[in-house]
């Protein structure tokens, strides 16, 4: 039996006759009748009734041509995966990324997948975790970074998860201090990320779950610029702590108690199919995570090596 065979057999049933299927598939149809009586014969049982120079499937042809439907859009659906494999050779990854990630995290990453894709374009797009969600719902991008809860309208694989810590000058009152309950932070001037950043809404639920006034000292959309002027005195600001932490003494680092995490996904739309390069990308990402991990576990190490 062969791909051909079945072919030939669906292009009967589905013409009502030998002749009509001939024409279609341009053999004699002499030949289409030998190809079917061989697979009559190897299957033992007639596939179709010829009765009164009419041409039905016998209930036996029924079962087989539904199993040969499944068999020929398997090969059709391998064929297409081998496309796809080929077609990595170009390719562009659209990816969006939040700021603290884009910077501490995910370099060695895109090097990494760079190196095995050399032909992949990357593009990437930098935002708040919450527009990033919004955007791959109404599906101005394909993929991105989100954080906190994933909803019900997207896939995702989880990739992080990151303490949230307070960042305070190294002569501010509260330096000293490696752990701090969350509700003496938040009684100093802020410096806080705008509304909808992942950070921002945690650190107001805090406040609100705690019944406290904050007060904003300033508020920026630029992780860096909260560091520095967290450093300059005018306020606490809390980041992850890969981000407080990359750059030594420039900051003193307090966790909350009970400390605080921050958990983020690589998402895309449900139902959506990803082009072959972004697939492609989440694959690799989520092979890189669960290495990390592991390493993680055993070596409690960071950043990644």
């Amino acid at each position: 039996m062969d791909l051909r065979q079945l072919k030939f057999f669906l292009e009967i049933a589905d013409c009502g006759g030998f002749t009509k299927a001939a024409e279609k598939l341009f053999i004699a149809q002499s030949a289409l009748s030998t190809a079917i009586k061989k697979l009559e014969e190897e299957l033992g049982a007639e596939l179709f009734s010829r009765q009164n120079k009419r041409i039905a499937l016998t209930y036996e042809g029924e079962i087989f041509a539904l199993r040969a439907r499944e068999i020929l859009k398997s090969v059709d659906s391998a064929g297409q995966e081998i496309a796809e494999l080929k077609s990595l050779i170009k390719g562009e990854v659209r990816v969006g990324l939040t700021p603290m990630l884009s910077s501490f995290f995910f370099p060695k990453i895109l090097a990494a997948f760079k190196h095995q894709y050399p032909s992949l374009q990357i593009s990437v797009q930098g935002d708040s975790a919450w527009n990033i969600q919004r955007k791959i719902e109404t599906g101005e991008i394909d993929m991105g970074i989100i954080a906190g809860e994933v909803p019900d309208g997207l896939d995702s694989h989880h990739i992080l998860r990151e303490e949230v810590v307070a960042c305070v000058s190294r002569s501010h009152p509260l330096a000293g201090n490696r752990k701090l309950p969350a509700k003496k932070l938040l009684s100093q001037p802020l410096l806080q990320f705008k509304t909808g950043y992942a950070i921002r809404e945690i650190i107001d639920d805090i406040a609100r779950k705690e019944g406290i006034g904050t007060v904003t000292a300033a508020e920026s959309n630029i992780f860096s610029l909260l560091k520095n002027l967290a450093k300059e005195e005018l306020g606490v600001a809390f980041l992850l702590k890969m981000a407080a932490s990359g750059t030594p003494n420039e900051v003193a680092v307090i966790s909350c108690d009970p400390q605080i995490y921050l958990n983020h996904f690589i998402a895309w739309k449900k139902n959506t199919r990803l082009s072959p390069a972004n697939r492609a990308f989440v694959d690799f990402l989520a092979s890189e995570l669960d290495e990390y991990y592991m390493l993680k576990r055993a070596a409690e190490t960071f950043p990644l090596p």
